[in-house]
């Protein structure tokens, strides 16, 4: 959620920034303060009601204490006129509160200078390109017809036990699963994250603490009775351990790393784009998390990036990172960073990870704070990153790896395997 103070301050710039999201804000800004304005003026009007009956009610024990019982209930009435004045501006001011804070939950994040201009994912900027693109042999397949051929991952089983989107993994398939978490949790926690194992189920408040609520409520899996999330993603448990908290400035940075199976409706996905290990409506990955200082969280995307690079440079799998335009950036992000893998046999790009700078975003939703060196609370920077999400980097394995006889393992990955070839 953007600061009202900024907004207040800042109305043209915030407006031109979220112009670079393809995004006409002038309305919506225009709404904002406009419900601020009448929020403000009404809580002047009921302090001053309520200052004036606090003073009359002390006049009323006064004359009551000389004797001035006639004058004191007169002085009553006007009181009572006061009570039921303040009732309805009480109430007014609840309305206009809740007004403008639903009003801000639909304003994104403003873009960072450094976003490109743009709609589409074709207007994404590539800053990185790293890894040789394998020739596969004759009859190279896809990995789906490599799991069925291998006996490692089951569609079919998965659609008899739960539907579309929930594969079975099995045998050597399971192992190399276990292996891709394992690996990636043991890199994150070398490089001073702190892993947390966390409920895959969280409450509205914490999905609206990250964002992920009101912008995504129709993507996620939502239990009405209880009113629970089955999260989209571990970034919303790991982040809201942080709500309501204010931290020692030199308790930062804090980084954190879990792994969760992540549940996303992923409704309106068809095509031959969504086979296999494509798009799945249940998969595994692991995430980082960082809450920043505000004037280290541009360094800090920086060693994230870099961090992830150096996964797919010791898994050997050809990658790409774009930097995401206006058009094509999450709701709560102001810069995020894609790294896709390139699947030769699809002969096409996988999105494997997003790295995202949320600046103070998600920290004023979230009430995230640190005490800064002068004593005062300021709301902390957050960011997150996929490291990784195992589904289409999987995919890039099969495919890439593939040979006539059979899929070899990823030397990093052996010791977790236990095995260097599925035949």
């Amino acid at each position: 959620m953007l600061q009202l103070t900024v907004i207040r301050e800042n109305k043209e710039k915030v407006i031109k920034a979220l112009a670079k999201r393809n995004l006409d804000a002038q309305s919506m800004v225009n709404n904002v303060l406009d419900l601020d304005e009448k929020r403000r003026t009404t809580q002047v009007e009921l302090d001053n009601i309520l200052a004036e009956s606090n003073l009359l009610s002390k006049e009323i024990g006064e004359m009551m204490k000389s004797g001035e019982k006639a004058k004191a209930e007169i002085v009553k009435q006007k009181t009572v006129q006061l009570k039921e004045k303040s009732k309805e501006l009480s109430e007014k001011l609840e309305f206009y509160t809740a007004s403008l804070a639903e009003e801000l939950y639909k304003i994104p994040n403003t873009p960072a200078d450094i976003v490109p201009e743009g709609k589409t994912p074709e207007d994404n900027l590539t800053v990185h390109q790293e890894g040789a693109i394998p020739t596969l042999h004759e009859g190279a397949l896809p990995h789906w017809e490599l799991v069925k051929k291998y006996d490692i991952i089951d569609f079919e089983l998965g659609v008899k036990i739960t539907g579309a989107g929930f594969p079975v993994y099995k045998g050597k398939g399971a192992k190399l699963q276990r292996a891709l978490i394992t690996y990636f949790l043991d890199k994150n926690t070398e490089a001073g994250y702190l892993e947390y194992q966390v409920p895959h189920l969280v409450n509205e408040t914490s999905g609206f603490g990250t964002g992920q609520l009101p912008d995504k409520e129709g993507q996620m899996y939502h239990d009405a009775t209880d009113n629970l999330y089955l999260i989209p993603t571990a970034e919303v448990p790991l982040t809201n351990i942080f709500r309501d908290v204010i931290l020692n400035e030199n308790e930062l940075p804090i980084k954190c790393t879990g792994y969760t199976p992540c549940f996303r409706r992923e409704a309106g996905s068809y095509g031959a784009h969504v086979r296999g290990l494509n798009r799945l409506h249940q998969f595994d990955k692991v995430e980082i998390v960082r809450i920043e200082h505000p004037d280290k969280s541009y360094e800090a995307i920086d060693g994230m990036v870099e961090h992830v690079k150096t996964l797919l440079q010791e898994l050997k799998l050809p990658y790409r990172i774009l930097r995401l335009c206006g058009g094509d950036m999450g709701f709560a992000s102001a810069l995020t960073y894609d790294f896709e893998v390139f699947s030769t046999a699809q002969e096409r790009w996988l999105e494997i990870s997003s790295v995202s700078n949320f600046e103070t975003f998600q920290a004023n939703r979230l009430k995230l704070r640190f005490k800064d060196k002068e004593g005062k609370n300021q709301l902390a920077h957050t960011l997150n990153g996929s490291s990784l999400a195992l589904p289409r980097v999987l995919a890039g394995i099969l495919e890439n790896y593939q040979t006539p006889e059979g899929i070899v393992i990823p030397e990093v990955l052996r010791p977790f395997t236990g095995f260097d070839i599925i035949n």
